[in-house]
């Protein structure tokens, strides 16, 4: 007798409930199998979780939160599906879904490929993005009936996918009717997620049953050649002046030229370049002429000179007259204008012997 008893015990759901510690579990079916679920049998609902009845593929009632004693009273619409008119007093059957309602966070969602904007300030261009949100059910009815199905459990990752690609979608409705300029997007992170995720609820909880409570815009990038660009122009900008950071950098040259007599005539040759082209700096510079007068224009640059078998120039003709003075032209140095047939050494060239004259002292007087 006692094993008639025991065997018809287990066949008999008295208890149900769900217990379960992973974070990723969104609806889980109490397995009943072919068992039957006993009149007053209690029905645990913790915190985080609701409970659906469904008979027959159609959800009839839902339970919060708590400690129920399943009966009539508490099971109208199954009561009805089921043809209880006065009560029962047998076991019936009956799948009972549990639902997760608590938020799963650190869900991560990306733009796989750029996305094409018309940017108002550099024209069309491509976008990267990439956050975080959190999920949670909203309205498990709608989740069981359009998403869980038959499933014995439906984790999170077997939506993440839709919902990545509802994001994206969304963010790029959002990006391109706004018309934000490019430059103005890294201020506007708050603003364009709270955005971005009423338009993602509005989408997923009528159809599936689902919220984001949290969405938010972690980076939003442009091309690597953009930035690069954007990063030129803001050294521009620290800059300032160019004439006057030229000028700079060509007496650092200069100076390093100088202390590394060991150059050779590549040095030389560095140096006597970058000693014309300062003067012509300096010669177009303002204020370098008779005060109370504008600078007059440069003379045309006519002289060509070879250097270390490499052609500099061209150069005017007061240029020449200052590397001669500087010793940086000599006489065999080799030169070549639109007057000359050929090269020709500087110090036979008429237009340039009377600096090299000049340039030359005259001997020292006797002693005593």
């Amino acid at each position: 007798m006692g094993f008639w008893m025991d065997k018809l015990r287990a066949e008999l759901i008295d208890i149900i409930e769900w217990l379960d510690d992973s974070k990723h579990v969104i609806a889980w079916r109490f397995p009943r199998y072919q068992n039957e679920i006993k009149n007053g049998a209690q029905l645990i609902v913790r915190p985080g979780q609701m409970a659906l009845f469904v008979h027959r593929g159609q959800v009839a009632d839902v339970f919060e939160p708590g400690n129920y004693q399943l009966t009539t009273d508490n099971l109208p619409i199954l009561g009805t599906l089921q043809g209880w008119k006065h009560g029962f007093n047998s076991p019936f059957r009956s799948e009972v879904y549990f639902v997760n309602t608590t938020q799963i966070t650190d869900l991560k969602w990306g733009t796989p490929n750029p996305i094409m904007l018309r940017d108002p300030e550099f024209g069309p261009i491509r976008l990267r993005a990439f956050g975080n949100y959190s999920l949670k059910a909203n309205d498990p009815r709608i989740l069981v009936q359009e998403l869980v199905g038959t499933d014995s459990e439906f984790h999170s990752d077997e939506i993440t996918e839709l919902l990545r690609s509802i994001i994206i979608s969304s963010f790029a409705d959002l990006i391109g009717e706004s018309k934000y300029a490019a430059l103005d997007l890294a201020s506007k992170y708050t603003e364009i997620s709270n955005e971005l995720q009423k338009m993602v609820n509005e989408r997923i909880d009528d159809e599936y049953g689902l919220e984001a409570p949290q969405l938010l815009i972690v980076n939003i990038s442009l091309p690597e050649s953009v930035e690069k660009a954007l990063d030129t122009k803001t050294s521009m900008g620290v800059i300032g002046d160019m004439n006057q950071f030229q000028q700079y950098q060509m007496g650092q040259a200069m100076l390093s030229a100088a202390e590394n007599p060991s150059g050779g005539g590549a040095a030389e040759g560095m140096g006597l370049g970058m000693g014309f082209a300062m003067a012509n700096r300096l010669v177009q510079a303002p204020g370098m002429g008779v005060p109370g007068q504008m600078a007059p224009p440069p003379p045309p640059a006519a002289w060509h000179i070879a250097v270390n078998g490499q052609t500099q120039g061209p150069f005017p003709v007061e240029q020449i007259a200052q590397g001669v003075a500087s010793g940086q032209i000599t006489g065999t140095t080799q030169v070549w204008s639109a007057s000359l047939s050929g090269w020709t050494p500087a110090g036979q060239v008429p237009q340039l012997a009377g600096y090299f004259q000049a340039a030359t002292p005259p001997p020292p007087p006797p002693a005593g």
